[in-house]
This record gives C-alpha cells, structure tokens and sequence, in this order.
C-alpha cells in the first residue's frame, strides 16, 4: 500500500495552529481565567442552542445507517482488503472498550445514574405509572454512554478512512473524511488543514478534560483515606505518575504498550465486577440492568429526540454528545488504524452493539450498587456527591461494598489504568494526525503524550476551575467537528458501496468520484 507524502511544512502548520491554540487558551485562562470562563459559558450556550437539534439528529441517523450496513450484505465487505487482522480478536475488543467511552465512564458511572436518581429526567418525571426511579435513572445513563455514543465513534467515519487511506492511498488523516467531496485535492485544500486543526484541538481538549478530573479524583481520595491534603503538590505528582505510564504506552505502540495495558484493564474491570456481583448487590444489579434496558429500548426514540427542557438538555445530553462528537474524526483514525482485516459486521457489533451493552451493564454495577446502598441508607452515596462532586461519587460507593479495603485501592487503580488508555490512544491518534503516517515516529507519540499532561498541569494549578472551563470548551470546539461528520451518513455509505464493488459483494458500480477505483491487488 502507497501512502502518498505529506510536505514537512503542511505537517507544521497542522501542529503549530493546533499546538498554538490550546497555548493561546492557557495563557487566556492564566491571566483571567473569570473572563476566560464567561466568553465559554457564552459560547457554550450559543453551541449548545444552535447545533444541539442537529447533534440530535445526527446522532440518532449514523446508527441507524450504521446499523444497516452491518447487518445487510454490506456488512461482509473487509476493511482495508482480504489481509489478516493485525491482533486477535480478544485484544482488538479490548482496545475498543478502553478508549473514550471506558475513560469517561469511570468517573460518570457512580456519580450519573446517582443524579438522576435523586433528581428525575424530565422525559420521566410526573409521568402517571410511569417508571421506577431506578429504571428511570438507568435508562436515562444508558442514552448518553450507549448505542449512539458508541456509534458516533467509528462507524460510518471509519468506513471514509479506511476507503480513503488503504484503498485509496491517503494519508492517515481528519481530512480524508472531506474525500469523498474533494478528491485528491483534499490533500493540498485549506479545508483539510482546518478539518485536521479542529480535530486535533477537539480531542486534545476532551483527553485533557478527563487527565485533570483524576488527579482531582484520586486527590480528593487520598484526603479521605489517608488524610494527605488535597493540594496542588498531590496532584502534581498523581498527574505525573498518570503521565507517565500513557506516555510509557503510547511509545511503546498499538501492537505492544496500547494492547497490553487495554488487556490488562478489561480482566481487571471483569474481576472487579464479578466480586461485585457475587459478594455484593448481584440480584438487585442484575434486576436494574434488565429493567433499565427495557425501559431504556421502549423510550429509545423520545429520549434521542428529546426538546422539552434546554436547560437540562445543556448540561446531560448534549454535553456529551458534544463530547463525543468532538472525539469522532479522532476515533475514526484510530478504530480505522487497528481495525484492518475486519469485517464491516465485525466492527458494528463492536462498536455499536457489544461495546454500548458493555458500558450499559458497567453503569448498572457501578451506579446500581450506589442507588441501592443509598436505598439502605439515605444520603451514603448522595451525600458526598452533593457536597463534594463528580469525585465523591465513585469513592462513596467503593466503600460501602464488600471487601472494601482492597475493592477501594483496586478501583482507585482500575481509573488509574482507564484514563491511560484513553491518554495513550489520543496521544497515538494526534501523532497520525499530524504526520499523517500508519505509524508515527516515537518521539512524535510522546511528544503529544506529554503536551496533554503538560496543560492539564497549568490548567491544575488554577485550580478547579481551569479544568471545568476546559470541559466546557469541549463541546464549543465540536461545533466545527460536527459539520466535518455531517457528510459521512452519505459519503459513508457511498464508501461502502465502493469497497463492496472491489470486492465482489455487489455488481453495480459506484458513481462519481470513487467509480474509478481498482481492486485491491
């Protein structure tokens, strides 16, 4: 495969423009960071009332197509050609489940279904014989973390990169997802250097987000077991210690470090879970999930497509599919990147299916042991979280399950592990991104590894406030992105068709632009 080059000086521009915004945002949040945050809570307001219906729709019609493809004969169509797959089929699962999705939703899968739990959604509240609050709590969590988060991460996008990349001989970036309407040209157009800047501004800001929020976690912890203050030295050195091991992952590859440290985290999730289960509220989790999912399937369509209260829609739903959104180019390289070999069925099932089930029945765990202790005990669990934030929530539940001595350090440690995977992937992504090669150079990976943790650490020493302006501007910086994904619930589908062609699934050829393409040798 012929990967064309990419000019050193384009490779600069890309990295000085991206590189210099998020240091133009430091220094503006250094020097005033009160001023910093009204312009983005303006922003914000403004994204949030503009783009949230087409983030909406957008969502909700690239599963559907997804779903589709992957379950008609397009779904036989292999990526990237008839090659062997680069890992097995147990490691390549288990580098899906540990990049955003799994990072984000350590800290959000005590503390969400807990929100809504004592503060019901609005699509549920009042409703006569309507559902319990727990089904209703769950139901609403499994809507933000599961089928359409997951599919917005890389399915139709990755067909475009896969088409564009290995079929087509692009390099390995943002932009090759403006192929399909470019061309070649996609490669010298100022479109793509804007569609590489805003993504790589989008997915540095959303790893960043979550980079800070441990060391905030874990220092938060470590005062309350062990009495250590809560002050910026602790949480330099816990953000150091973080740095330091994705970093560590991210030099080491996709085949090596980024594999091991994934693999290693799924048994560690799966045994944590059993215990769960077995020794504490298994009948009560099990119960949850099941009736959550029925609720969660029956109001599917009125919670994607709900309007009836902005407000809230801001702060839950469109937030993280912002969030979300702003990851998409980004994770369409990397799952396009690990995924070669694969059938188009392959990657929707786990993408889409497998992987959104899993997280759904991690939240039931997690925020189902929580609701039911705070059953038991009124406040356990809500308390700490009212009073002390995201952070709380996850240490508050640990401690009220069975073996809680070693189920506390070792879910201090499994959080530990699920933001590094999501540190070391971004890191591998950015520096594709940039240097537009299958597999960037090493110092390239580690640079970018330690530019994130270098601005989670000023943004630190600002104290909470640097970092929550930070989660904020996430959803701002998906605005652009959103409009870069837009064209792939078409592009995406003329892609498949295109390699179907290639392939002998179907015998009518494509048309336009990619009716010219050749089989792969």
């Amino acid at each position: 495969m012929k990967v064309s080059n990419l000019s050193l000086n384009e490779q600069r521009l890309v990295a000085g423009l991206s590189g210099g915004f998020l240091l133009l945002f430091v220094i503006l949040a250094f020097f005033d960071l009160s001023q910093m945050t009204r312009w983005i809570n303006q922003g914000f307001a403004w994204t949030i009332d503009v783009f949230g219906p087409l983030w909406q729709v957008w969502m909700l019609a690239n599963l559907v197509i997804a779903l589709v493809l992957g379950f008609t004969r397009y779904g036989d169509i292999r990526l990237g050609g008839n090659v062997a797959p680069d890992s097995s089929t147990f490691r390549w699962l288990a580098v899906i489940m540990c990049t955003l999705l799994a990072g984000g939703g350590v800290f959000w899968s005590a503390a969400e279904p807990m929100y809504h739990y004592v503060t019901t959604p609005p699509l549920f509240a009042g409703a006569d014989g309507g559902a319990s609050p727990v089904s209703a709590a769950l139901a609403q969590s499994f809507m933000h973390w599961g089928f359409l988060a997951w599919a917005a991460l890389g399915t139709l996008s990755a067909i475009v990169v896969v088409y564009a990349h290995y079929h087509k001989g692009l390099a390995m970036r943002p932009r090759t997802l403006l192929y399909p309407l470019l061309g070649d040209r996609v490669e010298r157009h100022w479109l793509g250097t804007l569609a590489d800047v805003v993504s790589i501004i989008a997915v540095a800001a959303g790893t960043i987000g979550p980079i800070g929020f441990l060391a905030t976690q874990l220092g938060f912890s470590f005062e309350a077991l062990l009495g250590w203050e809560n002050n910026y030295g602790l949480q330099l050195a816990i953000l150091g210690g973080l740095v330091a091991i994705y970093t560590l992952s991210a030099s080491t590859g996709i085949e090596k470090g980024i594999q091991w440290l994934s693999s290693a985290n799924v048994v560690l999730a799966v045994v944590l879970l059993a215990i769960i289960l077995l020794a504490g509220p298994g009948n009560f989790i099990i119960d949850a999930f099941l009736n959550g999912m029925g609720l969660y399937l029956q109001d599917f369509m009125p919670m994607a497509l709900n309007r009836q209260d902005d407000a809230w829609l801001g702060w839950w739903t469109l937030f993280f599919w912002g969030w979300f959104i702003g990851y998409g180019p980004m994770m369409a390289l990397f799952i396009a990147r690990i995924s070669r070999g694969r059938s188009l069925r392959e990657l929707v099932m786990a993408v889409a299916i497998m992987a959104p089930l899993v997280t759904n029945f991690w939240f039931s765990s997690i925020g189902g042991a929580g609701i039911f202790y705070e059953q038991a005990a009124a406040g356990v669990v809500s308390g700490p979280l009212q009073e002390s934030g995201l952070p709380a929530a996850l240490l508050a539940v640990t401690q009220q399950l069975p073996l809680a001595e070693l189920m506390v350090p070792a879910f201090l440690v499994l959080t530990v592990i699920f933001v590094a995977t999501t540190g070391d992937s971004m890191a591998y992504s950015i520096a594709m991104a940039i240097s537009g090669d299958h597999t960037p150079r090493t110092r390239q990976r580690i640079f970018w590894a330690l530019t994130m943790g270098l601005v989670a650490a000023v943004l630190l020493r600002m104290g909470e406030g640097g970092i929550n302006a930070l989660q904020s501007f996430i959803v701002i910086t998906a605005a652009p992105v959103s409009l870069l994904l837009l064209p792939v619930l078409w592009t995406g589908p003329r892609m498949a068709h295109a390699m179907a062609y290639e392939q002998g699934i179907v015998t009518e050829a494509p048309r336009g632009e990619v009716a010219a393409s050749r089989p792969l040798a």
